[in-house]
């Protein structure tokens, strides 16, 4: 599928710059600590909110590309008819996870949040932005699971 393929692209490129981005700041952070003495206010809410992303945003990249933590014990002991079922049945699970946790607990959470105007303390930036990252990732791992129930 083409659209998985850039979806991939996309979410690894993303990835890869939150890194870059979180590393900078970590840097920056122990730089003013340590050197000029005077810690930089931003950059620790800064840091959590980019964690945040990174390991929500690499739970859906490793699920599309199948690199999740799995326990494999009964399906490798299975025929491939019912090894396909197992997987089958591991797919509509993880898609009612995701639509229940992460589209709709996390829809819920980022509606709150914006509209109790919640912002964060020293960036001042909308918690509603920062909790939008749930949903979108639900919404990716759906996407995904759907695409391998397709080809399977």
């Amino acid at each position: 599928m083409w659209g998985r393929s850039l979806i991939d692209n996309i979410l690894g490129k993303a990835l890869i710059i939150i890194m870059t981005v979180m590393v900078i700041n970590v840097l920056w952070q122990v730089f003013t600590r340590y050197i000029l003495g005077s810690p930089s206010s931003f950059t620790d809410e800064l840091a959590r909110y980019l964690m945040i992303w990174l390991g929500i945003l690499g739970a859906a990249y490793v699920s599309g590309k199948g690199m999740h933590v799995a326990i494999d014990v009964v399906p490798s002991r299975l025929n491939d008819r019912n090894n396909r079922r197992v997987r089958k049945l591991v797919s509509i699970i993880i898609i009612l996870f995701a639509l229940f946790a992460f589209v709709i607990g996390g829809s819920r959470l980022v509606y709150v949040t914006y509209v109790l105007g919640q912002n964060s303390p020293a960036l001042q930036i909308p918690l509603a932005l920062v909790y939008l990252i749930i949903p979108l990732s639900g919404l990716i791992i759906i996407y995904y699971k759907i695409a391998d129930l397709i080809q399977s």
